[in-house]
């Protein structure tokens, strides 16, 4: 189940929590950040492949690329047993933003998206039939977890896929990880 927490930024102790997909989506809208659910493909496995995966939402993946100009789109997946889990996981760890909008949509396991607007920041689980778009500019950061399983769509406006621009800040540190 989705969930979204939302801090003041300067307090990580205390969150007001939100677990109803409605509420979740409206808060996101509040701050320019699309969040859907779509319907899950049961014929999938774990071991389904990238083009097993794009051709079980070919349609809902035709028509995002159609709509937002997308021109490049592939399936990332972290498995607990992952070599480079930890390096992955600690580069997504800190407060970063793109020049570009950053969406994924979770076909398996689950990741937090931590976003900081507002005087927020607004810690966003994202599970299986989750798909969410985080605007450019938006600061934000992402946990997969120190085990992480996971398997998400990305998407691309261009071929090269986007470049992290790392704010230097270390609020991703006070705040919560995913396990926590």
């Amino acid at each position: 189940m989705s969930r979204l927490k939302i801090y003041n930024e300067d307090d990580p102790n205390q969150a007001a929590t939100h677990i109803q997909f409605e509420n979740i989506a409206q808060y996101m809208d509040e701050i320019g950040v699309q969040f859907q659910r779509w319907e899950e493909r049961e014929s999938l496995i774990s071991e389904s492949s990238q083009e097993e995966i794009l051709a079980a939402y070919r349609d809902s993946v035709d028509k995002l690329c159609q709509q937002y100009g997308f021109k490049s789109v592939d399936v990332i997946s972290i498995k607990p047993d992952h070599p480079e889990k930890k390096g992955l996981r600690e580069k997504f760890l800190k407060e970063h933003t793109h020049d570009d909008f950053e969406v994924r949509f979770f076909v398996e396991g689950q990741g937090q998206f931590y976003l900081h607007t507002q005087g927020k920041v607004y810690a966003l689980l994202c599970q299986s039939g989750d798909l969410i778009s985080v605007p450019a500019g938006i600061r934000h950061w992402f946990d997969m977890g120190a085990n992480p399983n996971l398997k998400c769509i990305r998407f691309f406006t261009t071929p090269d896929g986007w470049v992290a621009d790392f704010t230097g800040s270390d609020i991703a540190d006070r705040f919560p990880r995913l396990e926590q």
